[in-house]
């Protein structure tokens, strides 16, 4: 089974709200950005594909957020992909807390995704509203800022430095790269 194929399916049977959509596309580009920085190229895919549905059933449980990811994790099982992806997107849910992530792949999406919505953020407030225009310093700059994007957790993007074994600060830089590559995805 072609699983990106597949999750781009899921995608448009389940999610309505195109920024929701393209959240999920940047968390997939990130995912694959981190993928390669991990040097974990014979995993690629799965990452990818982890970042890309991560998200499936936020429309579905949003009102009920124990839930989310959850629900998402049953729908793919039932689809047949594979167990890593499966549980990377079941355990990224830190309001569920069904148990917390143990494999990179889990914890890059845990504490990644949340640097995609930073990045989202710091560039729609740019003049141009492009990606090409922002910087990794900027959106550090902006991560100080606590009036700015709210929703971001930034006590999640914290420890990312510790569970990953990686800067704030070159998490930015590879999201932002990651996330250039799919600009005109983003619409950024």
């Amino acid at each position: 089974m072609d699983f990106k194929k597949e999750a781009l399916k899921l995608l448009e049977e389940n999610i309505s709200n195109k920024n929701l959509i393209k959240h999920n596309l940047a968390a997939s580009a990130l995912m694959k950005g981190l993928a390669k920085y991990f040097n974990k190229e014979d995993e690629i895919d799965l990452w990818e594909i982890a970042g890309l549905v991560h998200d499936l059933d936020w429309e579905k449980t949003q009102n009920n957020p124990q839930k989310h990811a959850l629900v998402a994790a049953e729908i793919l099982k039932a689809k047949g992909f594979p167990k890593e992806v499966v549980e990377a997107v079941r355990k990224h849910n830190y309001l569920a807390a069904v148990e917390p992530p143990e494999t990179l792949m889990e914890k890059a999406l845990y504490y990644g995704e949340e640097m995609t919505g930073l990045v989202i953020a710091a560039a729609l407030v740019l003049p141009s509203k492009k990606l090409s225009d922002l910087t990794p310093q900027t959106i550090i700059n902006r991560f100080k800022e606590k009036s700015f994007a709210r929703g971001v957790d930034r006590e999640l993007l914290l420890k990312s430095s510790e569970e990953l074994g990686i800067s704030l600060e070159k998490l930015a830089e590879i999201a932002l790269e990651s996330m250039k590559e799919i600009s005109d995805d983003l619409g950024l």
